[in-house]
């Protein structure tokens, strides 16, 4: 009997010729968007396997989880999985992230950032615009200096390869045991990250948002770290403490900070808002969650995660599978 795969977004027309041409001849592929209730709910009760962006409310009906009597595999587009909710999920079905399949553009973003940070672009730019021309004040070189990841999958080694492509070196912790890139230290995120802490020159966060790394990155952690460190999150907002940062923001006017994910976003809480004036400082850029929105991705992207449906429809190991435990709690 063909198995039915639902998708549960709108997507664009390039993605859908992914999806289409992935899928067809090997599932029924239906669209949740373009269903009526009758037809919704006669689909839901007979899918095996689920395509989404995150899996947010937006995309389905928390509620209309328990009908989905057969299905064993929910695939995400994204990496991320925050949104899902594997409390009201039953224990057959697997939930897959999509490790990696937007890393490249993510860890060029990570290297701009990281770049205009180190050469203070941003404060020279405003003093040229009020006419202080200031050929004095030195930059900061990164060639030499250490490079600290916090989360080596997909995305944690593409910035890896971009860094010590600049000469820097790469210090990392990961759950994994093999670092999967060329790396000067690797360690455990509970034994060794104080140690990645304060060598960093420059610290990459690329860890999921789970109840291990909420938080993770504290008034503690940022006080182990140097005092003109640059910390970039391209992971998600609460990995660290909005109040921790924006005090030690405050405190270090030395210290830098670029960020791409954010604690509130319109995505997840339906606006964009802070709870400390950060843009008030001199010492933070940040960008609107887009550091791998690049043309060309989504289908790219989409393309993998077919792929990994695929594979699960054959019976055989896949990629990016979660552990529910780490989501809940």
């Amino acid at each position: 009997m063909t198995p039915e795969a639902l998708i549960t977004y709108k997507p664009e027309d390039d993605e859908r010729v992914e999806i289409q041409k992935g899928l067809a001849g090997i599932a029924k592929i239906s669209y949740l968007k373009e269903l009526d209730e009758k037809e919704r709910s006669r689909v839901l009760q007979k899918t095996d396997v689920v395509l989404a962006k995150s899996f947010s409310s937006e995309e389905f009906r928390y509620e209309e989880i328990s009908e989905l009597l057969k299905t064993t595999l929910i695939q995400l587009i994204f990496a991320g999985a925050d949104n899902v909710p594997f409390g009201r999920l039953p224990e057959p079905i697997t939930v897959a992230s999509n490790p990696g399949a937007f890393s490249e553009p993510l860890a060029e973003h990570v290297l701009a950032m990281a770049l205009t940070l180190a050469k203070s672009l941003v404060p020279k730019h405003r003093m040229l615009e009020k006419g202080d021309f200031d050929e004095i004040g030195l930059n900061t070189y990164l060639k030499g200096g250490v490079c600290g990841i916090v989360g080596l999958g997909g995305n944690g080694r593409a910035v890896a390869k971009n860094m010590r492509a600049l000469g820097m070196k790469i210090y990392a912790v990961d759950v994994s045991e093999d670092p999967g890139v060329e790396v000067d230290f690797f360690g455990s995120p509970q034994e060794d990250l104080p140690q990645v802490l304060s060598a960093s020159d420059v610290l990459v966060l690329t860890v999921p948002l789970t109840r291990k790394t909420r938080g993770m990155i504290d008034r503690k952690a940022l006080q182990t770290m140097k005092k003109d460190a640059i910390l970039i999150n391209v992971a998600r907002g609460p990995v660290i403490d909005q109040e921790a940062l924006y005090n030690h923001l405050s405190k270090n006017p030395q210290f830098r900070a670029g960020i791409d994910t954010w604690w509130e976003e319109p995505g997840s809480h339906g606006a964009f808002r802070l709870q400390y004036p950060f843009f008030d400082l001199p010492n933070i850029i940040g960008s609107p969650h887009n550091a791998d929105m690049v043309p060309g991705m989504m289908p790219e992207a989409t393309r993998q995660a077919v792929e990994n449906i695929n594979t699960h429809l054959r019976g055989e190991k896949i990629l990016g599978t979660l552990n529910r435990q780490d989501y809940l709690g």
